[in-house]
């Protein structure tokens, strides 16, 4: 079955194609989701649920999609600055006064965002279920030393970003993230995206699948960058089964734990895309969405040991920016074609033994309809 189901703009063909032809090889089930000028103009799912391949990939099936959790996570810190609620150049101490240990006074909010605050593992955390004490793991983060100077370098932060970025977002607003982001985020636009998954919605969860020849006990490491290679990684490792759990679903992770289609990652994401505004809902001034375009650090990312571009929160390729989770999914918008395409499954690819250029092949796709 690789049959698709939804909507296309007859010049959005291409995605349709590149869409139906992964269905054919690589994946069980997925959605792909375009949006230009805010508006939709592609829609599409189709496949299975599960691995058995005996339900159905429905219009509204939700699945996790990782780290492209953190485009949300970031987006919210820029809905913030842009309410004059949160400065980009302030120290994080300014906010959080704890976090002014161990050399980090002058870390600034944007060092978070941009994954050059020095910061990229949780020492002293080796289980998952230590992921879920909010309290506890910001606190570690409080105390900890930054390993190189902030702004300098860049390793991205995996799991530390959505601690950092979510305590931030505590601070000022009293709210978690994920509680932030539903109110004031998925709430107006009517996104079905959700950090921290209500149990009405279990029903609709596509359980991720491991790649080939893995089990459940698949683990995501430091990621893995470009060059194949990947930064030694003691801290914390997480099971395709911990990502598949009631518990993961419950917890707010504001890096990794994101439920959604590619219906939703895309509307939302489009509002940065189409200088603030979505289906009519406009969330941020066309100058505060700038910061997830504007570079702050280009180099060799530590973690990822590859040459980076990031911005606020987001990293930057070419004309494009956005960010993908582990397996597959990913978004990217174009700010300059106001263009936002989303990709969204269940079945994961090792890129340690497998290429995968689903999602690519989507964005190649879209751009064609542009001509």
């Amino acid at each position: 079955m690789n049959d698709l189901k939804g909507w296309c703009e007859p010049r959005f063909a291409a995605v349709q194609a590149a869409f139906a032809a992964s269905l054919g090889k690589d994946d069980v089930g997925a959605s792909v989701a375009v949006r230009l000028e805010g508006e939709p103009v592609v829609d599409l799912w189709g496949g299975y649920a599960d691995a058995d391949r005996t339900v159905g990939w429905e219009r509204d099936t939700l699945t996790g999609v990782n780290s492209t959790t953190k485009n949300m996570t970031a987006l919210c810190a820029l809905v913030l600055a842009d309410r004059g609620l949160l400065d980009l150049s302030a120290p994080v101490a300014a906010y959080w006064p704890e976090f002014a240990a161990a050399g980090k006074e002058r870390l600034l909010v944007r060092h978070a965002l941009s994954h050059t605050a020095g910061l990229p593992d949780l020492p002293g955390l080796t289980a998952v279920e230590d992921l879920y004490d909010w309290q506890r793991v910001t606190a570690a983060l409080a105390a900890q030393s930054p390993e190189w100077e902030p702004g300098t370098a860049a390793g991205y932060h995996a799991l530390t970003f959505g601690f950092l970025i979510g305590e931030i977002v505590r601070r000022v607003t009293g709210r978690s993230l994920g509680d932030f982001f539903a109110e004031e985020v998925a709430g107006p636009l009517g996104a079905d995206f959700h950090i921290g998954l209500s149990p009405a919605d279990d029903h609709r969860v596509a359980p991720l699948i491991p790649p080939l020849s893995e089990t459940d006990e698949f683990t995501a490491g430091a990621p893995l960058g470009p060059d194949g290679t990947r930064r030694e990684h003691t801290g914390v490792a997480v099971r395709v089964r911990d990502a598949n759990s009631v518990a993961w679903r419950r917890a707010q992770l504001p890096a990794v734990n994101g439920f959604g289609n590619a219906r939703s990652v895309a509307l939302v994401q489009s509002v940065l895309a189409n200088r603030g505004s979505a289906g009519g809902v406009r969330l941020l001034s066309p100058e505060g969405c700038e910061p997830a375009w504007q570079e702050v650090f280009r180099g060799e990312d530590r973690v990822l040991r590859t040459p980076m571009s990031w911005t606020a929160g987001f990293g930057k390729f070419g004309n494009t920016f956005g960010w993908g989770g582990w397996g597959g999914s990913l978004v990217a918008s174009d700010p300059d074609a106001r263009l936002t395409v989303a990709y969204v499954m269940n079945q994961m690819i090792d890129r340690e033994r497998q290429e995968d250029g689903r999602g690519m092949e989507i964005i190649m796709a879209a751009y064609s309809g542009l001509r």
